[in-house]
């Protein structure tokens, strides 16, 4: 653990640009340069990730699919998550950075803090700056392609809000004593914590940017939002974090589920029961003193196929009101028609909040916020194949490739990947004894 004020713009902050995006441009040849979006591709989806060129047409993270498909042109590929996909580039990664210093803090899949003073770095602007050129370089060349960005500063939250300045594919380094500057233009939603509700009762104070806020006294801030989220406010708008950097914390979750007698079909009593989980789940994390990002169901059909859905917010919570809430959400994009047998809730990505939250007691805000979504999917043993869009396969005479689209019994591959050129397009029966399930293809060139 590292932390105190730092003298130096010794904290790094590492963030992929449009992770999941860009692991799909990579392994698939003929997306490169084309509008992608990866999320939930049914009728209440959500999208996760949009690519760049999906941006430019008002795509975004959180966004309902349903929204991002009226916004993109024809040709946009919408594409379910491979999670497995990403954890391998992500590993390429933290690996790297490991290598960089031995005090890396993974904050998810596609972000990290790297502390530059525990590997004994020269500290200077110019040399830390030349260091995260060479980072980037590095990262661009392990992972066939997927750029990040990277923040450097004097604190956790200058390194942080750094990295997102200049995306993609960039660098923004605050020389110490310049924390100030960089900040104060900046709208105050820049801020973690400061949510839609949070940035509106600043907006009709006329507290438009960061700066605007570090002019507010602190009894004013305290009058507004009380002790700790007012605070975290006047701290962050003058750049007042001593946040350590945490390597290798301890992996904890906390989860409660449910069998039922009889399998559940009704919207209703399943949100009801989702509700009650919830509660178990909140209170066993104020039991132990705990917040959490990351809230999971677990839902088992009748057929044992048994599907995760995950979802991380921007600060950690131990309110079950909003642990349900997002449970509920993540609910409706699972198909429930066929019938539930089993229901859970989980939190992870767990945390002190004396530790990690820099608003304390602010995190049980009620107010909604974008999710991360992720999702894992473990097949029945003997299910009819479900091919979801962007899917690895492997046809036993045309090789490797992934799903276009399926439908009506059909199923469209394209069969290309990383180190092709683009493919040629093949439609199959669905259930093709030919046609299997395969692993995320290998983007390093053979030695």
């Amino acid at each position: 653990m590292s932390g105190g004020r730092r003298r130096e713009a010794s904290v790094a902050h590492v963030d992929l640009d449009a992770m999941f995006a860009a692991v799909e441009q990579r392994d698939k040849v003929s997306l490169r340069g084309r509008p992608v979006i990866v999320g939930g591709v049914a009728g209440r989806g959500v999208v996760a990730t949009a690519s760049y060129e999906a941006r430019r047409f008002g795509a975004r993270s959180a966004m309902p699919t349903a929204e991002a498909r009226r916004r993109c042109p024809s040709g946009t590929a919408f594409l379910a998550p491979r999670f497995a996909a990403y954890r391998k580039t992500s590993e390429v990664v933290m690996a790297l950075l490991a290598e960089v210093s031995p005090l890396v803090e993974q904050v998810s899949i596609d972000e990290a803090y790297v502390d530059l003073a525990a590997a004994g770095h020269d500290l200077t602007v110019e040399a830390v700056t030349k260091l995260a050129e060479q980072v980037r370089a590095e990262i661009a060349v392990a992972t066939g392609g997927v750029t990040a960005s990277i923040g450097l500063g004097t604190s956790k939250l200058v390194a942080k809000i750094g990295s997102d300045l200049n995306k993609p594919d960039g660098l923004t380094v605050a020389a110490p004593g310049d924390e100030q500057a960089l900040l104060h233009p900046l709208p105050v939603t820049r801020l973690p914590g400061v949510g839609p509700a949070t940035a509106e009762r600043l907006r009709r104070a006329g507290r438009h940017t960061i700066g605007d806020l570090a002019r507010v006294e602190l009894p004013e801030l305290i009058d507004w939002f009380g002790q700790a989220h007012g605070a975290g406010l006047y701290r962050l708008a003058r750049a007042d974090d001593d946040r350590p950097i945490v390597g290798e914390r301890e992996a904890k979750s906390v989860s409660a589920e449910e069998t039922f007698d009889v399998d559940l079909t009704d919207r209703n009593r399943l949100n009801h029961e989702i509700d009650l989980l919830a509660t178990r789940v909140g209170g066993r994390l104020r039991a132990g003193g705990l917040s959490a990002r990351t809230v999971t169901i677990k839902v088992r059909h009748h057929d044992f196929t048994t599907i995760t859905r995950s979802a991380t917010r921007s600060q950690p919570t131990d309110d079950p009101r909003l642990v349900a809430q997002f449970a509920r959400r993540l609910l409706a994009e699972v198909d429930t028609s066929s019938g539930i047998r089993l229901l859970g809730v989980g939190a992870t990505t767990l945390a002190d909040f004396v530790q990690d939250d820099l608003f304390g007691a602010a995190a049980t805000t009620t107010e909604p916020e974008p999710l991360e979504p992720e999702a894992s999917v473990t097949p029945a043993p003997a299910a009819a194949a479900e091919w979801r869009p962007g899917q690895d396969v492997h046809h036993d005479e045309h090789g490797p490739g992934w799903v276009w689209g399926s439908g009506r019994g059909r199923v469209t591959v394209r069969f290309e990947g990383p180190l092709t050129p683009p493919g040629p397009v093949r439609t199959f029966p669905v259930d093709d004894p030919t046609l299997h399930p395969a692993d995320p293809p290998d983007w390093r060139p053979p030695l």
